[in-house]
C-alpha cells in the first residue's frame, strides 16, 4: 500500500503547486507593468504672468514739447500751443501739429511743420509685454517713415541716447511744386513709443532747410518728449499717494 500511495502523492502535490506558481507569475508581471508605466509630468501653467508694463498713461500730446522749443523748430506757429489730433482714447494714443510761415524777409519764405504722437501699449497674455509690443510698433514706424508722403532718398540710422532705443529717417518729398526736408524719430522708453515728424520747405524760391541741422533739432525735441512720458507718470504717482494718504486719515 505504501508503494501504491507514494505516485498518488506526488501527483497531488504537483496539482496543488499550479495555482500557487500562477499567481506568483501574475503578481510578477503587474509590478513589471507599473515599474515600466511612465510618469506624467506635472503641467506646465498655461498662462505665464507678465509683468505690469512700466507706464500706465499718456501726457497730453500739446504738452511734451516746451514753448521755447516749438518758437525754435516752427517759427509763427499757428496755433502756438499746436493742435490736438483726434483720438479714440488719449490715454493709448495721442498726437499733437505745428505748422507755420516766417514770412519776416520775404525772399526767404521757409515753412516748418512738426507732428509729436505717442503711443502706449499695455502687457497683454495673449499679446505679450508692453515693452515687447512697443519694439514691434518702433521697427513698424521705422518702416512707415521711408515711404510716406512719398518719400524718396530715405535713410535710417540709429539714434543713441534717446529713450531706450531709437532711429532716425531723414528723406526728401515734393508738394505743390515745393521741394521738402524730412526728418522723424522715433523713440521708445518702455512700453511708450514717440514719433517726432519735422518737415521744412523753402517757398517761392527760398532754399532748402539744412537736414543736418533739422536732424539735431527734432531729436532734441523727441528727447524733450521722452521725459515728458516719464515725468507725466510721476505726477500720477504722487496724485496716487496723496489720495491714498486721504482715505487714511478719513478711516
Amino acid at each position: 500500500m505504501h508503494r501504491r500511495t507514494a505516485p498518488r502523492l506526488a501527483r497531488i502535490l504537483a496539482c496543488a503547486a499550479v495555482p500557487v506558481m500562477l499567481v506568483a507569475t501574475g503578481c510578477s508581471s503587474d509590478d513589471e507593468k507599473k515599474e515600466t508605466t511612465p510618469t506624467k509630468a506635472p503641467t506646465a501653467n498655461a498662462t505665464p504672468t507678465l509683468k505690469p508694463a512700466a507706464f500706465a498713461k499718456l501726457p497730453e500730446a500739446c504738452k511734451t514739447v516746451p514753448a521755447k522749443t516749438v518758437e525754435k523748430l516752427v517759427a509763427k506757429a499757428d496755433p502756438k500751443e499746436g493742435k490736438a489730433l483726434p483720438a479714440s482714447d488719449t490715454n493709448d494714443s495721442a498726437s499733437c501739429f505745428y505748422s507755420g510761415l516766417d514770412d519776416e524777409d520775404v525772399k526767404d519764405l521757409q515753412y516748418r511743420s512738426l507732428t509729436v504722437s505717442l503711443k502706449r501699449f499695455a502687457s497683454d497674455p495673449t499679446l505679450g509685454s508692453g515693452e515687447k509690443r512697443a519694439q514691434a510698433f518702433l521697427a513698424q514706424q521705422a518702416t512707415k517713415a521711408t515711404t510716406s508722403d512719398g518719400a524718396k532718398n530715405a535713410k535710417t540710422e540709429k539714434a543713441g541716447g534717446i529713450g531706450d532705443e531709437a532711429s532716425t529717417v531723414t528723406s526728401d518729398s515734393k508738394k505743390d511744386d515745393n521741394d521738402f526736408k524730412n526728418v522723424t524719430v522715433i523713440a521708445r522708453t518702455a512700453n511708450v513709443v514717440v514719433t517726432v515728424k519735422y518737415s521744412g520747405a523753402g517757398y517761392e524760391g527760398a532754399k532748402s532747410p539744412d537736414v543736418g541741422d533739422m536732424t539735431k533739432d527734432a531729436q532734441g525735441a523727441t528727447k524733450e518728449a521722452v521725459t515728458s512720458v516719464a515725468d507725466a507718470n510721476k505726477n500720477a504717482n504722487k496724485n496716487e499717494a496723496k489720495d491714498e494718504a486721504k482715505d487714511e486719515k478719513k478711516k
